[in-house]
């Protein structure tokens, strides 16, 4: 393999022309070649303005293609493990986006798939490569906090989704927490064992006819005894609301939220400070770059990659074992899910 890799896009919508730009203008290791999306003007209109040499309807035509070595899955989420199926089978290394599937078994099949044709897959959990994040994953590996004890995350978005993406997403666990169930599990070091989920309608009851909620506090034991909480709601009318504490026996880290600027206003009238940052493109802009950057030196580099299929998967039984414990009322054990 070459320093620099030949890449095909599959997916033109909103996070496949923000991977589009990035690989196009952002990434010198990466030479995009092609793009796909079901909607041939979108591939198109993505091929045009971030310069990628062909655009097609039908995704095979990347994968029939012996130039291109990887492809950046960003399609609808019910086709990801059929297309990381279809690309390990064409020997093509895959980066896809979350979730692989909200089915465990579609999950487990395109998991095998890889395994047996020996390509590699990264799946994109962001927010291991945001700068905060990281450097508090860091610290708390390297002990300075001493032994954790309490986890606290704060994951709020400014306005809810439509309702359309909602009554497939597989609701707030499966397409919101699921990112905080990573985080979780990457900030701690530790697996989650068991989860407990309360939640509610307070925000539209348009949401809850739709079968979801827009509120919820989960509690998580940790395998290592720690507890940790965390809390979401799809609107926070200040902005995108992105915080965490470990607490630990020798101390503890926090986490604010990113602002547009840090100046601080004090007068007669108050102290003001900017609002969070609005919208998530605009919190996670670096850690978008750095999370291909990263799949794309594991590939020129054959070294393992930093997000696994396997850290793909428990994120989903989590949600999963979310709406058990919240449908049921009681605390779910991960096994019960893994059964």
């Amino acid at each position: 393999m070459t320093s620099t890799i030949n890449i095909g896009l599959i997916g033109a919508g909103r996070i496949g022309r923000i991977h589009a730009e990035n690989l196009a203008y952002r990434i010198p290791e990466a030479n995009l070649m092609a793009v796909s999306d079901v909607n041939l003007e979108s591939a198109r209109q993505c091929a045009i303005e971030f310069r990628i040499p062909s655009a097609f309807q039908d995704h095979r035509a990347i994968l029939d293609s012996a130039e291109i070595d990887a492809v950046v899955i960003c399609s609808s989420t019910d086709t990801h493990a059929q297309f990381i199926s279809e690309a390990a089978e064409a020997g093509k290394h895959i980066f896809c986006e979350k979730p692989i599937a909200l089915d465990l078994a579609k999950i487990d099949q395109a998991l095998a798939t890889v395994e047996r044709k020996g390509v590699k897959l990264q799946i994109g959990f962001n927010r291991r490569f945001d700068p905060n994040f990281k450097q508090v994953q860091e610290m708390v590996a390297a002990g300075q906090i001493g032994r954790p004890h309490l986890l606290h995350i704060i994951s709020r978005d400014p306005a809810p989704p439509p309702v359309s993406y909602i009554k497939v997403s597989g609701g707030i666990f499966l397409d919101m927490t699921i990112h905080d169930f990573d985080m979780a599990r990457f900030l701690m070091g530790s697996e989650v064992e068991e989860i407990y989920a309360i939640g509610g309608v307070l925000i539209d009851p348009a949401i809850g006819e739709a079968g979801d909620i827009d509120t919820a506090v989960v509690t998580l034991r940790f395998a290592n005894g720690a507890i940790g909480t965390i809390d979401n709601s799809r609107q926070a009318v200040y902005g995108y609301d992105q915080r965490m504490e470990v607490f630990g026996s020798a101390g503890g880290v926090v986490i604010s939220n990113n602002t547009p600027h840090s100046a601080v206003l004090s007068n007669a009238a108050g102290v003001q400070a900017a609002k969070p940052l609005y919208f998530f493109l605009e919190r996670y802009t670096a850690s978008y770059i750095a999370e291909l950057k990263a799949f794309i030196e594991a590939v020129v580099c054959d070294t393992p990659v930093l997000v696994t299929g396997l850290d793909g998967r428990v994120p989903v039984v989590m949600g999963l074992a979310a709406w058990k414990s919240y449908r049921e009322q009681r605390p779910v054990k991960l096994s019960e899910i893994n059964a």
